[in-house]
């Protein structure tokens, strides 16, 4: 039997953390033959996280998917996520992890539209170039410097919350500027609710219309939205949905492809394995030894 992809989960090394870590591209190269998992092996985090790369060119692996990497590219994750590394000898930079709890306590302090934009894989891409005269960079030297500063304890709580809420209102400003200037309005708010609708009777079904009916518009109208949103259209959204939520499960469970099928709502598992190599040209158990 296959075993699983690791998950792993947010454990810092610093006493009395409040859910929010700094550590160095470089650390983590270094510890890869000292922890129980291969960081640069297929795993998926159990938290939040912020890759800055200051030096070097690589890739990084965001569910599925390689990403090139170089100097001031930032790769954000959320939770649930799939990653890998790919560590050269010049690679440099900062990876700040933080929990789901800690992002939560964020949220007040930060505009709707940043966690939109930085943690909605389905909007936007997971990569922001950082142009050479910006200074996010600063911020995070500084974010670590207090970090990694094991003399000073006091306020260090509100120090951390209030970088954050800076690095992560430069990087907001950055996203919009890389991608189409998506603001809250009727039908970002209509998508993220089939989005949310979706995630909630995925295993149900797989039908645009079961969801239209659910928001109360039409089919076409549905349609409309997801195209000006995303330019899918909504069963092509439910279709990649469905084959992501399908491949963390293959990756990251000792779960059987028969069990899969029915878990994801298909009558029967032959009519999976034709809907899953339609999409990904695998069949799920050649999927799943791929990645593991």
């Amino acid at each position: 039997m296959l075993n699983k992809i690791p998950n792993i989960i947010f454990e810092s090394q610093k006493p009395n953390n409040r859910g929010i870590e700094v550590i160095t591209i470089e650390s983590l190269a270094k510890r890869k033959n000292l922890v129980d998992h291969d960081p640069q092996k297929a795993h998926q985090v159990a938290f939040n996280m912020i890759v800055f790369y200051t030096e070097g060119e690589s890739k990084q692996l965001v569910d599925f998917v390689w990403h090139t990497v170089k100097k001031n590219t930032i790769i954000h994750l959320s939770k649930g996520q799939v990653n890998a590394f790919q560590f050269t000898n010049s690679l440099k930079g900062f990876i700040i992890l933080f929990t789901e709890d800690y992002l939560k306590k964020q949220v007040n302090s930060l505009p709707k539209n940043e966690i939109i934009r930085l943690f909605n894989s389905q909007l936007f891409s997971p990569i922001i170039e950082v142009p050479s005269d910006s200074n996010v960079e600063e911020y995070i030297h500084l974010f670590a410097k207090e970090y990694f500063n094991s003399s000073e304890n006091y306020n260090q709580e509100n120090i951390y919350s209030s970088l954050h809420t800076i690095i992560f209102s430069k990087l907001e400003r950055l996203k919009q500027y890389q991608t189409f200037h998506l603001k809250r309005s009727d039908k970002l708010n209509k998508f993220l609710d089939f989005k949310s609708l979706l995630e909630t009777h995925f295993s149900k079904s797989r039908n645009a219309d079961f969801y239209a009916e659910k928001l109360n518009i039409t089919y076409k109208h549905l349609n409309t939205i997801c195209k000006d949103i995303i330019s899918l259209t909504a069963k092509q959204f439910i279709d990649e949905f469905i084959v992501l939520e399908a491949k963390r499960l293959l990756v990251n469970s000792e779960i059987k492809s028969t069990e899969l099928a029915y878990s994801l709502g298909f009558e029967e598992p032959t009519n999976f394995v034709k809907y899953f190599k339609k999409h990904t040209r695998f069949t799920p158990n050649q999927f799943k030894k791929d990645y593991i």
